[in-house]
């Protein structure tokens, strides 16, 4: 009876390894990709202690550490130990971020995974493994891309160290980057993406100016070109998000009698026309925003990425200032009461 019993459990587990075969190795996968990340990192006393480490690099980790600790203190977010190794990347690319959209409606491909819920990307560790993915996506018809994220977090699961690739951000947008992904490991929604990335962006951006003003002081060099930086791209991200709501309200005048060739022609004369007015914006010294969409022309997900990580901006700020009295430890401490982590 035992040998039965256990037969059957046995038969029910090969069933649903079969069945979800492809979600478990992909899953094996990148647990051995963060493992080895994990293992093979190196505590950040040891890089700062290194004389033949160049001082320009040790600088940018030990604004690591300090817009870490200015996170915890003055912010209120979770104290973990991520972010006090670092994965020396030896100038190589990690991860490879695969993002899908359908080709005339601003709806996002989205992932299934357990624990984090409903997800619009997938990563690897591997690039062949996300070009494979992208040219599978591609002959079902899906706008897609393939990114090198600007950060990583497992949500607390792991210690996140620091990646070497990091340290090449200027120090406002580097404290930006710690700071949003330190929100993720404090504040997670499942199946709220946009909310999570708009939240973590948010609170990011502010918590870097804040950082900033208080450790260098508002009339220092480096919150100056913080904050000149952060207003170029708050100007560029706005012009982005309407042009999405225009190329959407285009995808809404397409009907089902439209041929293929007709849909493909006007969203790529609608998107050159956005592309082109990008080098009418100003920015800050007189600069323009480079075009570089010269030779290939964004897809959905590029304007879907502004939606995920901006729409929610101004109604963030709105609150900030009206709920919280400009208070990001306020907005903070609500969220998590609001939201308990994971």
């Amino acid at each position: 009876m035992i040998k039965k019993i256990l037969g059957f459990f046995l038969l029910i587990l090969l069933i649903v390894c079969a069945i979800y075969w492809s979600l478990i190795s992909y899953g094996i996968a990148q647990g051995l990709g963060q493992l080895k990340i994990i293992r093979e990192a190196r505590p950040v006393e040891e890089f700062i202690q290194d004389p033949a480490y160049p001082d320009s690099l040790k600088s940018k980790l030990l604004l690591i550490q300090e817009a870490r600790q200015f996170a915890i203190d003055s912010l209120g977010l979770n104290d973990t130990d991520n972010y006090k190794t670092m994965y020396d990347q030896k100038g190589q690319e990690l991860m490879w971020v695969v993002i899908a959209c359908e080709p005339f409606k601003l709806k996002e491909k989205r992932w299934e995974f357990p624990i984090v819920g409903s997800v619009p990307y997938k990563g690897f560790f591997n690039r062949e493994s996300a070009i494979k993915e992208k040219e599978s996506l591609e002959k079902d018809n899906w706008d897609v891309s393939v990114r090198n994220p600007g950060g990583w977090s497992t949500l607390g699961w792991f210690t996140d160290p620091i990646l070497s690739g990091m340290l090449r951000r200027s120090d406002g947008d580097l404290a930006s980057l710690i700071i949003h992904e330190m929100v993720h490991s404090t504040i997670y929604v499942k199946d709220s993406s946009d909310f999570n990335e708009n939240l973590a962006s948010f609170i990011g951006d502010r918590g870097a100016e804040r950082f900033l003003q208080v450790t260098r002081g508002d009339t220092s060099k480096v919150f100056k070109e913080y904050f000149f930086e952060d207003s170029d791209y708050r100007k560029f991200a706005e012009y982005m998000l309407l042009s999405t709501q225009k190329l959407d309200s285009l995808y809404n005048t397409f009907s089902e009698s439209d041929s293929l060739e007709s849909k493909k022609k006007r969203k790529e004369e609608f998107i050159r026309r956005i592309v082109n007015s990008m080098d009418t914006l100003s920015f800050s010294g007189g600069k323009r925003k480079s075009n570089r969409f010269a030779k290939r022309l964004p897809n959905n997900t590029y304007f879907m990425s502004y939606k995920t990580y901006e729409s929610k901006h101004d109604t963030m700020k709105d609150d900030w200032q009206r709920l919280f009295g400009n208070d990001l430890k306020k907005m903070i401490n609500h969220y998590k009461k609001a939201y308990p982590f994971l």
